[in-house]
């Protein structure tokens, strides 16, 4: 990749913001429009807030952790920046796109990179029913919430709640419940990737639920409808070896 064909972007952190300066003052700064490609310098978060700003840009992201897990993100390295960028392999991601419709009727559409999650937001539990394919699978799940995961995000919040971790090419969602009361011992389920799951709230106003589309929070929701989008691809570069394919077999022996 030559210079000058980079469009480098940096969270607010000072380590970040640091990386960027050194970065651009070595390989210079260029606007999205023509740049090649992407590098994205910070933790998971802001590598998942890349790629929902500029994915219409249809350019591959490339991250450099200044954060701190950094699943998502390469080793940071002022050196051979260009050579890396290279050789980098390439993971396609397919985000969930959630429809949430609000207790006033509000209608709010938002995509996940790593899941859509439901969460109660008063002391009371969540009683939530559960929809696959307009199949009614659980009348009433009685919880702290539960939530929809995608094969990138299933080492993130759903394996936090016991949830399976996928693999990175397998054609199907993790639905896992967090602190479910009712059914007790409900570990949650696999679904086709074009399942469409439906999640009704019950009793909202005394048991109000807000649904989180990655880190976009929607409050008091009524309805929660997502499914996967195939027609939006976010396409991230791995330095060889160390993709997400081995990223998630790795997590499993940690």
């Amino acid at each position: 990749m030559p210079q000058g064909q980079i469009a480098f972007r940096a969270s607010p952190a000072p380590a970040a913001q640091e990386a960027l300066v050194a970065l651009t003052a070595r390989y210079g700064q260029t606007d999205l429009d023509s740049a090649q490609i992407i590098v994205a310098l910070g933790g998971d978060g802001f590598m998942l807030q890349t790629l929902h700003d500029d994915h219409s840009a249809g350019l591959p992201v490339y991250g450099m952790n200044c954060g701190t897990v950094g699943f998502l993100m390469n080793t940071f390295s002022l050196d051979t920046l260009p050579e890396r960028l290279a050789l980098a392999e390439e993971a396609v991601l397919n985000p969930l796109a959630m429809t949430a419709t609000g207790t006033d009727g509000t209608v709010t559409h938002a995509l996940a990179i790593n899941e859509v999650s439901l969460l109660r937001m008063g002391p009371q539990a969540a009683k939530l029913r559960i929809l696959v394919d307009g199949k009614e699978r659980m009348p009433e799940l009685v919880c702290d919430g539960c939530l929809l995961s995608t094969p990138a995000g299933s080492t993130a919040y759903n394996y936090s709640a016991h949830g399976p971790i996928l693999p990175i090419g397998a054609d199907v969602l993790a639905l896992t419940a967090v602190a479910a009361f009712r059914p007790r011992r409900w570990r949650g389920a696999l679904l086709p990737k074009g399942a469409v799951v439906r999640f009704e709230v019950l009793d909202p106003q005394k048991r109000p639920v807000r649904a989180d589309a990655d880190t976009r929070p929607v409050t008091d929701v009524a309805s929660v409808e997502i499914r996967s989008e195939p027609n939006v691809r976010h396409r991230i570069l791995f330095d060889p070896g160390h993709g997400l394919e081995e990223r998630l077999i790795v997590e499993q022996f940690a």
